[in-house]
């Protein structure tokens, strides 16, 4: 078995917690002329059994086939996966389980949700290099921006409840449906600020899978339950900030510079902050 995964991403800024990026081996049934994902899915249960990796609330995974993917290229890792994603058969989600206590998404302390999207096989679309025209004029929701190839993100009203969500998803939803296919989209992330999610891939990566909750925050275009799993013709995650969430952590420029004489040659803290550095340009 091989199995490569990384918190990701950002790891030249900083770490978002609940997601992984996985890339492992699919070799039990090569005789399949549909290529799908099998093995991956048992990879994916021991990964979330396993350690710290068990506190991940988003584990994205896929397999080597011609050539060697890279988990920590993000932008091309998740265009393979989203090149390849089936939605309405990839997506499998843990309910009502314990997430990490530094999560602030879920239900209660601990507890919460989580989602595997395991892609492998043929590429089954070609991705949005721009937004597509089935995504502007809906009313209510503005400023709809590209942030990678296949996802958009779309600036919507103020979160207030999740029984207003629920209506207002259908509503969307509906909207969405009504203007017909656009399955070079397969994620639209909805965002309290379209802009900001869109600025950076760390914007995206650090809002979109901090803010949301699998269970509660994932909708889809067309979405249907058969035998208890759930699937969609496009992806729908609610990153607005939420209620009970936590507040954004803001710097104070006055405590910056209060800190900053302790990190200069000869203060308590300057040898510490070297030794970061250094640590810093082996990883880059």
């Amino acid at each position: 078995m091989k199995s490569r995964g990384k918190r990701s991403s950002c790891s030249r800024c900083c770490g978002v917690h609940p997601l992984l990026f996985a890339v492992g081996s699919e070799r039990y049934t090569p005789y399949q002329q549909v290529k799908r994902p099998t093995e991956l899915l048992t990879l994916a249960n021991r990964i979330l059994g396993t350690g710290q990796l068990s506190l991940a609330k988003y584990l994205f995974i896929t397999a080597d086939e011609k050539e060697p993917i890279s988990s920590h290229d993000e932008v091309k890792f998740l265009t393979y996966i989203l090149e390849r994603l089936d939605l309405r058969r990839d997506i499998h989600f843990y309910t009502n389980t314990t997430i990490d206590t530094l999560d602030y998404s879920g239900t209660g302390l601990n507890s919460g949700s989580k989602v595997v999207i395991a892609a492998y096989g043929d590429k089954l679309r070609s991705l949005c290099h721009e937004v597509p025209e089935n995504l502007k004029g809906i009313r209510g929701y503005e400023n709809v921006r590209l942030i990678m190839p296949g996802v958009v993100a779309m600036q919507g009203p103020k979160f207030n409840s999740y029984a207003d969500t629920e209506k207002e998803m259908r509503g969307l939803c509906d909207a969405l449906q009504e203007k017909g296919p656009f399955e070079s989209c397969p994620m639209i992330v909805l965002c309290d600020d379209s802009s900001f999610l869109s600025e950076s891939i760390h914007n995206f990566l650090w809002v979109t899978f901090t803010r949301s909750n699998p269970s509660h925050d994932i909708h889809g275009v067309n979405s249907f339950y058969e035998h208890k799993h759930w699937g969609c013709d496009n992806l729908i995650i609610d990153a607005r900030t939420k209620p009970h969430q936590a507040p954004p952590l803001v710097t104070d420029p006055t405590v910056e510079k209060n800190i900053e004489r302790l990190f200069v040659k000869g203060a308590s803290l300057a040898e510490l902050y070297s030794t970061e550095l250094k640590v810093l340009k082996i990883e880059k």
